[in-house]
């Protein structure tokens, strides 16, 4: 390997976004370098060992449902996913890194440097020159275009002088109203997950020092647990067992209630100093490991030996569920998911990723977490996040992904979970592969171009439930609904929340205030009726005379949009529905890519 090393993009960290960032790239032509600190790919997934996928299941959103369906083949189906309780994907981590290193194997502009570590870095002109420290071979230069931070807690950022929140914000300033009062440093508990096997005999480990039952006496229903944190989840211990169960009789160990959280906020710790507090996490959970075999009686159940190559058995890093927030071009707040139609930003035109999973954080390890908001499970709709998360306010040539993107404290809760993260590095490699491509500034690159390379993907840009994303309107639906013309309607549902663009639906001129807002003249033109609904005839005649008006010329047949588009029984008298209106307008005006926003979702005149 030469000294000196040239790449278009550099991504640091090869974690669950720094892999597809890396992949997408990669696809899209662009001269790729991962730098990953461990042996293994796709971070909080793997080397973490949250081996349990929260949410997203009915959204297969790019890589999150490409990497979904590569664990389907390999256990044999989706159903064999749902060994838990806890998700409808469960795997071996061991499994998870294979998947991720047969996915960048396969793309020739992705170079991949493992136990890695970025030494120190700085901007040159147009390109970032990087030392980079590669285990048993010393540093080597690297020069990029672009760079991507993929860290698990934002470092990149930091070192590139990038600002940035760490805790909770007041609610003054995000003008949220479950945020706290006043603002403050402490950050979510953090878990050394312990993957652990049946063996089927006694595998008791020797008691750890310091070990203190009463620590986790209400982890479950027992005669121990008198005074639980969370009265309403005190579960049997088959039931706590059975959470993260995995294939092949493993166990993913990654207990919220009164288990194997710990609280220490490490983010501004120097390395030294995090190794030190990790060692105490680590001990923590083998001090659980223990409980569950001593006092619950799993002594059958001990750390998997097939799993992790380290020395004591456990994950290469910790489950960070909350790092370093930047200063981004927007700020996505709770507000903006709750009600994203009536903000004066109209981010959901911006959106590049989708969640469905609620605001959900871990604070109980926390001494003083009663203080805190109650953040378990809050309820939310399903949510697209906006493109300017990722782009810092005043560092150019940076993108920045994993956790670090520009959120509220109280939205991480929810945009922390691993399949937007996956479509947050998904979309982080459009976004710079666009810039490199383009040759413009990142901050320059079109939404819109970057949302197509998403919807090209296979990605969504809303969280759409009404056609899935092979189905030839689905790209119509998601083009449409992100210019307002249409708008979802979004509902808390459990743990999987929904949004519906209703297509199925008697479109009303009423909702037609976004048709409107962009084409003034359509205002005129529906002025002239008093009617509620529009036949599809009437539709058409509407549709055409803006496009006359717009200086469009589109020449189709309606049996032609209705074979591509699979639009049946299109009677010209019949009442047009919702997402036949959408397919129309998109094909015939294709407002999505005529009518220019910017990184607020505003129109450009």
């Amino acid at each position: 390997m030469a000294e000196d090393y040239t790449t278009d993009i550099l991504i640091l960290g090869g974690g669950a976004s720094g892999v597809t960032s890396g992949i997408q790239a990669a696809r899209m032509g662009v001269k790729t370098l991962i730098v990953e600190e461990t042996s293994w790919l796709g971070g909080m997934l793997t080397s973490a060992g949250v081996s349990a996928i929260d949410g997203n299941y009915k959204l297969p959103a790019g890589l999150w449902g490409e990497f979904r369906d590569r664990l389907a083949n390999h256990y044999g189906t989706l159903d064999s996913l749902k060994t838990g309780w806890v998700s409808n994907v469960l795997f071996e981590p061991s499994v998870g890194n294979k998947i991720f290193h047969e996915m960048v194997s396969a793309e020739e502009k992705l170079t991949i440097w493992k136990q890695a570590c970025l030494k120190e870095v700085k901007r040159v002109g147009h390109e970032w020159i990087a030392k980079v420290n590669i285990e048993g071979k010393g540093i080597k230069t690297v020069r990029a275009k672009i760079m991507i931070d993929a860290t698990e807690l934002g470092d990149v950022a930091k070192m590139c002088g990038v600002k940035y929140d760490i805790g909770m914000e007041r609610r003054a300033d995000t003008k949220e109203d479950i945020a706290p009062e006043k603002s403050n440093n402490i950050v979510q508990d953090i878990t050394y997950v312990a993957i652990l096997k049946d063996y089927g005999r006694d595998v008791t480990m020797p008691k750890p020092d310091g070990y203190n039952p009463k620590e986790f006496a209400c982890a479950c229903a027992s005669p121990v647990c008198i005074t639980p944190k969370e009265p309403d989840r005190v579960w049997s211990k088959e039931m706590m067992i059975a959470y993260g169960k995995l294939p092949n009789h493993k166990y993913m160990i990654n207990w919220p209630i009164e288990g194997n959280d710990y609280y220490v906020n490490l983010i501004e710790m120097a390395p030294e100093e995090r190794a030190k507090a990790l060692a105490y996490a680590k001990h923590y959970t083998m001090c659980f490991v223990y409980f569950l075999q001593h006092e619950l009686g799993y002594n059958t159940l001990g750390l998997a030996d097939d799993e992790y190559p380290t020395e004591d058995k456990l994950p290469f890093i910790p489950y960070h569920r909350e790092s370093r927030r930047i200063h981004g071009l927007v700020r996505f707040n709770l507000n903006h998911i709750l009600s994203p139609y009536t903000q004066d930003e109209k981010l959901y035109r911006t959106c590049i990723a989708v969640g469905d999973y609620p605001v959900d954080h871990h604070h109980t390890r926390y001494h003083g977490y009663e203080e805190l908001p109650n953040l378990y499970f809050h309820p939310i709709p399903s949510y697209g996040l906006p493109l300017g998360t990722l782009i810092p306010q005043d560092v150019e040539g940076l993108i920045v992904a994993e956790k670090s993107i520009s959120v509220s404290n109280i939205v991480n809760g929810t945009t922390r979970l691993q399949p937007v993260v996956l479509q947050i590095g998904q979309a982080a490699g459009a976004l710079a592969a666009l810039a490199i491509l383009n040759k413009e500034k990142v901050s320059d690159v079109s939404v819109r171009e970057v949302q197509d390379a998403i919807l090209h993907a296979k990605g969504y840009l809303l969280p759409y439930l009404d056609v899935p994303v092979s189905d030839p309107k689905f790209a119509s639906y998601q083009r449409i609904g992100s210019t307002g013309i249409l708008k979802g309607v979004g509902k808390n549902v459990d743990w999987s929340n929904e949004t519906w663009l209703r297509a199925d639906t008697v479109l009303l001129i009423s909702e037609l205030d976004g048709l409107t807002e962009i084409y003034p003249k359509a205002s005129e033109l529906l002025a002239a009726t008093s009617k509620q609904t529009l036949t599809i005839g009437e539709a058409l005649q509407l549709i055409n005379e803006i496009a006359s008006n717009e200086g469009y010329e589109k020449t189709y047949t309606l049996e032609e949009l209705g074979r591509k588009f699979e639009l049946r029984n299109l009677d010209l008298k019949r009442n047009i529905q919702r997402g036949e209106m959408a397919v129309l307008i998109d094909y015939i005006l294709d407002p999505f890519h005529k009518k220019y926003i910017d990184i607020a979702g505003s129109y450009i005149q």
